[in-house]
Formats: C-alpha cells, structure tokens, sequence
C-alpha cells in the first residue's frame, strides 16, 4: 500500500469529504450568516432607539423652558419608561428635578434624583447626583441624611466637593470643629486639580475659603 494517495484518490478523498461534512459546513455558514444579521439588525434598532429618544428629550427640554413641572415629569418618566439606561433619560430626569427644586418640591426632587443615581450608567454622575442629594438633605434640614448620602460611596475625583459637603452638614449640626476639619481636608484635596478644572473650581475654591475663614475668625 503506497503510503501517499495519487491526485485522482486525493479529488475523490476530499468529495467524499465534502458529501459526508457538507450539511455541517452550510449550517455552520448560515449561522455565521444570521448572527451578522442579527448584529446588523441590532445595531439599527440601537440607533432607531436613540433617535427616538433624542426627540422625546427635545420634547422635555420644551416643556422645561416653560416651567411646565407636569408636563415635564410625565415626559420624563415616559422617556425614563421607554429608553432606560440612556444619557437621554438622565439627563431629562435632572431637569426636572431642577424645576421642582425651583418650586420648592424638595422631597420629590430628591426621589427623583435617587432614581437617576441608582439607574445610570454613568458612574461620575451617580456621584454628582449623589452630592446634590447631600445638599437638597441640608436645605431640608436633615444633615445626619446627608452625612448618610454621601458616606455611602467612594467619592473618588469627587473627593474635595464630598468633603466641603461634609463640611455644610456638620456645621448644619452644630459640629464646628468637624466642620473645619472637613473643610481643610477638602482644601488640600482641592489643590491637586484646580489648575486643570478651571474658571469654575476656582469659584468654589473661594467659596471654601471664605468658609475656613469664617470658622477661624470666631
């Protein structure tokens, strides 16, 4: 028996070959065929759904210029209902936040920006929103829930404002000597990234100051 095939027995090898794992080889094709189109189909719903969402966002944005608190919320909700998860959605729950906030419906702001803090995706704004939180529970006069808020997460780039914060609330609480200690902490912090944040990091740096000069002075 030689021990290499001749070319005819090499062709008639690989068509048997091919009768015996030809089913296999389309079905394999085929499969690779729909999940390209799956992919391709998802892809288009992804961006249908993002449009659609983008005008329902303009539709908020409308109802919020007119201070409209009602047709504000119900827009958002519907939006939040229809595109979850979407930078869309958060950011038409925060404007109306800020409306109630403006109409002093601090209890159903905060709820709302619970929401939002426990549904993003975004992890810096979760932190955001979380600090806001902090400061509508001092204006509430509930600084011990503030204090609460904000030890619940790792402030991390947001260090320096979670302190000054911290700060509000201890002071609200009658903690002086707390107060200047987290004040302090979230000057030094501060330091460390105001020459790259800018005009607005610079207003809060004064802001802080003016802060630790009152503690100090009295």
């Amino acid at each position: 028996m030689e021990d290499y095939m001749n070319e005819q027995e090499q062709w008639d090898w690989l068509r048997a070959r091919a009768r015996e794992y030809g089913p296999w080889i389309v079905a394999g094709v085929a499969l690779a065929a729909a999940g390209l189109w799956g992919w391709k189909w998802w892809q288009t719903r992804q961006e249908e759904g993002l449009l659609q969402a983008a005008s329902q966002y303009e539709q908020v944005i409308a109802a919020f210029g007119k201070h409209d608190v009602a047709a504000t919320s119900k827009l958002a909700d519907q939006l939040q209902q229809e595109h979850p998860g979407t930078g869309y959605a958060d950011q038409a729950q925060l404007a109306t936040a800020g409306l109630q906030v403006d109409t002093n419906q601090l209890p159903a702001a905060i709820e709302r920006l619970q929401k939002v803090m426990t549904s993003t995706r975004d992890a810096e704004l979760a932190l955001a929103v979380r600090l806001r939180i902090a400061r509508l529970q001092i204006d509430q006069q509930k600084p011990d829930e503030a204090l609460a808020t904000l030890a619940a997460a790792t402030p991390g780039a947001f260090a320096a404002r979670y302190a000054e914060v911290r700060g509000d609330a201890l002071l609200a609480k009658g903690d002086r000597a707390g107060a200047l200690k987290a004040y302090q902490e979230a000057q030094g912090t501060g330091k460390q990234g105001a020459e790259s944040a800018g005009n607005a990091a610079s207003a809060a740096s004064e802001l802080l100051t003016l802060k630790l000069n009152e503690l100090t002075r009295s």
